[in-house]
């Protein structure tokens, strides 16, 4: 069983999942219907692992049925202390972070999961840093790199390859200007980018870096403080103004992709569901 298997789901990898769930004491049938009773059975195990208790099985939960090693996993007690600290409902939370992080901050190689954004170090290129830094300068440069590596330094947003790729485009981007490569990649499991580190509380992008390289529950703490640093995004997520929320945090793509729309169901399944407050 690799893949995702949710409440409603028929198949023999819910059959399998039926099993081995039944090995670790769960009152189950391995009918290979993914019905209320073997949601119930992965949250159980879930809650007992430390990982969030959505009831979705993928990744995390077979790495726990296993017996891996799942201490990098975001926790559930993490979800329950930063809704608490955001003043927002345990279920909205849990909600952005199944439609957000798309199930973890990691990839296979365990480098996190990062998207390098060319336009943003551009834009980061022409920034002052210093005194004495001379704008035209730091323009003009950064227009000849554009000529140079379009992919890497581009006025328009694009070049994306995906996966370890994005690391590639990092690692060479980091050749020309270290900081404005870190700042021009969106990190985690959350895509939080680089370049709110010092206004979110870290000492530089290089700490937020490492931090986010650690395990999903430091990328869950980016995303605590970058939605209590934006009054109007705190505010929508508290209301659970799904289309207000999505905007501000993903941009005029939300409409395309539904963004809203998939927030407002996990949410509505979480809180249906009354999902646990414990950790």
């Amino acid at each position: 069983m690799t893949m995702i298997l949710r409440l409603g789901d028929r198949s023999q990898d819910v059959q399998v999942l039926q099993q081995r769930l039944i090995k670790t004491g769960a009152k189950l049938e391995a009918t290979g219907l993914f019905d209320a009773a073997t949601e119930a059975a992965v949250r159980a195990l879930q809650l007992k692992a430390g990982l969030v208790a959505d009831g979705i099985a993928g990744e995390k939960t077979l790495a726990a049925m296993m017996g891996y090693d799942t201490s990098r996993r975001l926790k559930q007690a993490t979800l329950v202390a930063g809704a608490k600290r955001l003043g927002v409902e345990l279920a909205a939370v849990m909600a952005f972070n199944e439609v957000e992080s798309k199930g973890s901050g990691f990839l296979d190689s365990g480098k996190p999961k990062i998207l390098f954004e060319r336009h943003i170090m551009y834009r980061q290129l022409c920034e002052v840093r210093k005194t004495g830094d001379d704008t035209e300068a730091l323009k003009a440069r950064a227009e000849q790199l554009a000529i140079q590596q379009p992919n890497l330094v581009n006025q328009k947003a694009g070049g994306y390859i995906g996966g370890s790729g994005e690391h590639q485009r990092l690692a060479a981007a980091r050749q020309i200007d270290e900081t404005s490569a870190l700042e021009s990649a969106s990190w985690g499991a959350f895509q939080v980018m680089g370049y709110h580190a010092v206004r979110l509380g870290y000492a530089d992008v290089q700490e937020f870096v490492e931090r986010m390289s650690r395990d999903e529950n430091e990328q869950f703490e980016a995303f605590v403080r970058f939605i209590a640093a934006e009054p109007a995004l705190l505010k929508a997520l508290q209301a659970k103004r799904w289309s207000v929320v999505a905007k501000l945090y993903n941009g005029a793509d939300y409409l395309r992709n539904m963004y809203d729309t998939k927030l407002e169901r996990a949410y509505e399944r979480y809180a249906e569901a009354h999902v646990a407050e414990a950790a």
